[in-house]
């Protein structure tokens, strides 16, 4: 790709600011505006000389020696610098658009699906780095192996985690759709985005539009046995293949995968995450990793940022986990997980109401049974996000009405939520804290280390 000019429009998003860092990286000149931008895209567009000098949109900043403008979803179609890019004739793409024009010679994997995407994404980067595979990535979360979410380094193979949601302020299309993949996956079809999608079927369409497309250029398609809905959309489509989790056994707090000749010990645990590893599986098996290559690898994989990451250990009678779960499926197989290791033990989960699907009073009704296997249950909800994203407010009554837990604590007062972390007994017991938010900015590993 030759040297380029180019201008981020909205920079401070995770995927945005991290593409922008990798193309400053490989010696393209990168500048950017947002409105505002949070840790840790601020330090680390800091410590790439790449921060703003100050917060907002600068029309000023856009002329004629600019080669190519990026626009992000956090801008809006009024934003003064698309219009000033607009009037100057500039060339104007989005993040997905990029990434497919500049992987139009490579053979572009993409992981799909409502959830997990992240976690199987991450799982294929981390065995193909192991078996010397060298590939590009743009993958949602930081996993042990790399330091930015995206990697552009003219690698013949490309992992991209390909999201549902719209692409740009100007263009209404789910992302995946630009991507064209030459391999797709689809780990599983549940309802979300509510802002976006009104209703199931036509978040489900999203999927159909992407089947189709794939399924046109002979697209080797991988999905989920579990989920009727992909089985629906790929019925009589030949180059597919449906994947479910290996047996298993739990041996001293462990997963391990059990095979013909041996057991494999793994440092993730969760059927959710048995499944995800058979879905990396196959994806490796067609860019050429052998099983015993794989197996060898993902014994070493020790999650994605914020999926069950350990938070604090005392003295193994109490454990602190903290979870990206967000979706009913994606907390009740969080919740499964940590109880299927600790089947004994007193389980506190903790769930932030954070996105505008979690506002939602129709979306909310799905949380209704899915809580049974936690012993206490704490939603929490931040007054001021409760005030800006409900059409309903979030009430301790309506939780009420709508969750059926006999141990259900509402908590609408971020300093109510910091003095029950704080309070946590200790003893025999797990707290499992899930959010795709952050508590309201809580330093969760300060407030633990007081305990």
């Amino acid at each position: 790709m030759k040297k380029m000019k180019i201008h981020f429009i909205a920079i401070g998003g995770a995927i945005m600011h991290s593409l922008a860092i990798e193309l400053h990286k490989i010696g393209h000149i990168v500048s950017g505006s947002d409105d505002c931008i949070y840790n840790p895209a601020k330090t680390n567009l800091e410590k790439h000389n790449l921060l703003p000098q100050k917060e907002g949109w600068n029309p000023e900043a856009i002329d004629n020696e600019i080669d190519l403008i990026i626009l992000g979803m956090h801008a809006k179609k009024d934003n003064p610098e698309l219009l000033k890019s607009n009037s100057l004739g500039l060339k104007v793409v989005s993040f997905p658009e990029f990434i497919y024009n500049y992987s139009k010679n490579k053979k572009r994997v993409v992981i799909s699906g409502s959830h997990g995407k992240t976690t199987i994404s991450s799982m294929i980067i981390h065995v193909l780095k192991h078996s010397k595979i060298n590939c590009d990535f743009i993958v949602g979360a930081k996993i042990d192996l790399i330091d930015n979410l995206v990697c552009l380094n003219e690698n013949k193979i490309i992992i991209i985690e390909g999201d549902e949601y719209l692409t740009s302020p100007v263009d209404k299309k789910p992302k995946f759709l630009h991507y064209h993949p030459h391999i797709l996956l689809i780990s599983g079809i549940e309802w979300d985005h509510v802002n976006v999608f009104p209703s199931f079927n036509s978040y489900l369409g999203a999927f159909q539009n992407l089947t189709e497309q794939s399924k046109k250029r002979n697209a080797m398609i991988f999905y989920s046995k579990s989920d009727k809905n992909i089985f629906e959309l790929l019925k009589g489509y030949k180059f597919c293949k449906s994947y479910e989790h290996k047996d298993y056994i739990i041996k001293r707090n462990k997963f391990e995968i059990v095979l013909e000749d041996k057991n494999i010990a793994l440092n993730v645990f969760g059927k959710h995450n048995l499944e995800n590893i058979e879905a990396a599986r196959l994806v490796c098996s067609e860019l050429g990793v052998d099983n015993n290559s794989f197996y060898k690898s993902i014994k070493s994989f020790k999650g994605a940022r914020n999926r069950l990451k350990l938070l604090a250990n005392y003295d193994n009678n109490s454990l602190v986990y903290r979870d990206f779960a967000h979706s009913p499926s994606k907390v009740l197989a969080t919740i499964n997980a940590v109880k299927d290791i600790y089947p004994k033990r007193y389980l506190t989960s903790c769930m932030e109401l954070h996105t505008s699907s979690s506002f939602d009073f129709n979306f909310l009704k799905q949380y209704s049974d899915i809580f049974k296997n936690t012993e206490e249950l704490w939603i929490y909800v931040d007054p001021e996000r409760n005030k800006k994203l409900g059409s309903k407010k979030i009430t301790k009554k309506l939780m009420f009405s709508l969750i059926n837990h006999s141990q259900l604590v509402f908590i609408d007062k971020k300093e109510v939520l910091v003095e029950m972390i704080n309070s946590f007994e200790k003893k025999d017991k797990n707290l499992l804290l899930m959010s795709s938010g952050n508590f309201s900015n809580i330093n969760l590993e300060i407030e633990l280390e007081k305990n």
